[in-house]
């Protein structure tokens, strides 16, 4: 099977790539997974490390074709306040949960989840349920939207919790 051995970051590369490969958020943090193209290419994506994946950015083949990485619709939902203070403290909230969130500017995005959904209605937010590519943000230290940035083993990551939320990262 041909191995995909590098990505292009999106904007990086030109050209009618040779297939697309649609992915949702968890399937575009991979280092090494077995794929298929829309169009029928079968390859092993066989990086050195996880990399986050984002719409746009292309896959590298051993002959040099490209395989261009394209963001899955997912179940989310949009979360919407009165005033910007209000979004940040439910933003707050949710990322005192270290939940993956996408911030749009006048609303945010997250995955649905009943008890979080519920949560977000008690704090007076609105809920929109939408079907919609997922990119959350990457976080201070890389996970998720950060290009090639590895940040503990690939396959698990392990912090150490500390009261009050702090975390010792050296």
């Amino acid at each position: 099977m041909i191995r995909a051995l590098g990505v292009l970051e999106a904007g990086t590369w030109v050209g009618e790539p040779a297939d697309r490969v649609e992915l949702d958020h968890d399937d575009r943090h991979r280092r090494r997974m077995a794929m298929t193209g829309e169009g029928g290419c079968e390859f092993l994506l066989d990086l050195p490390k996880a990399v986050a994946l984002r719409s746009g950015d292309a896959l590298e083949l051993e002959d040099g074709r490209l395989v261009e990485v394209v963001s899955a619709p997912e179940a989310l939902v949009e979360i919407a306040a009165d005033d910007m203070g209000h979004l940040v403290q439910i933003a707050w909230h949710l990322g005192n949960r270290h939940l993956p969130t996408q911030l749009l500017g006048d609303r945010l995005r997250i995955r649905r989840d009943h008890v979080i959904e519920e949560m977000v209605e008690k704090l007076g937010g609105g809920i929109m349920p939408v079907s919609a590519p997922f990119d959350p943000e990457g976080g201070a230290y890389g996970h998720g939207a950060v290009h090639g940035h590895d940040h503990g083993s690939d396959d698990c990551h392990d912090h150490d919790h500390h009261p009050h939320g702090s975390h010792d990262h050296v």
